[in-house]
């Protein structure tokens, strides 16, 4: 067995804290954790999925975009982390406006992230599914402690929930998503579907 050699850099260090401090006012959908929890969570999903430390920082970062600050935050991720970095958050973004009003409205975003994952770049497949995987688990765990109070903490019903969760299995399964975490989102999902009725 080859030794452990350290890839994670001062680099991965920064993008913690900037994630951290971009965050630092938001919480979890409904529940008092706060936000950061996801972003490891996804991070660590990442890793273990053999992902580098472009694709770990941009899993630390994937939400950055869409929900602080739009394209500015998107230049100064690319500033301080380089253009691959940039690219895969970008790519994971359902929207890069600044102005959350201004947001397209929830399905026409899915239908659009659903269309972009078809050609996405790996980065973009590998911290898009990890994400996704992290989500699907949050939402059938807390659907086992509260039941059906679950779906008014979201701005969209039940069955749309379960449409977009079937339709990223989908979705996921026409690319080059790491097969790992697709068949545990693929697990979970059905796991969700069946629970949830």
């Amino acid at each position: 067995m080859q030794p452990y050699v350290p890839f994670l850099t001062w680099r991965f260090d920064l993008a913690l804290q900037f994630a951290s401090g971009l965050h630092h006012q938001q919480h979890r959908k409904g529940v008092p954790i706060p936000y950061i929890a996801h972003l490891m969570g996804v991070c660590a999903l990442v890793l273990d999925a053999g992902g580098d430390e472009d694709q770990a920082i941009a899993a630390l970062l994937h939400d950055v975009v869409e929900d602080q600050g739009g394209l500015a935050t998107l230049e100064t991720i690319c500033h301080l982390f380089g253009q691959r970095v940039a690219a895969a958050v970008e790519s994971c973004s359902d929207s890069t406006v600044s102005d959350p009003t201004k947001k397209l409205p929830w399905r026409d975003r899915k239908e659009k992230y659903l269309a972009h994952l078809r050609d996405a770049n790996g980065d973009a497949l590998i911290v898009g599914a990890a994400d996704k995987l992290h989500n699907a688990r949050a939402v059938l765990a807390d659907y086992r402690q509260i039941g059906e109070e679950l779906w008014s903490r979201f701005s969209v019903p039940k069955a749309e929930q379960l449409w977009y969760y079937g339709a990223l299995v989908q979705t996921f399964k026409q690319t080059t998503a790491p097969k790992a975490l697709l068949d545990e989102l693929e697990r979970v999902v059905k796991e969700l579907r069946a629970e949830c009725g």
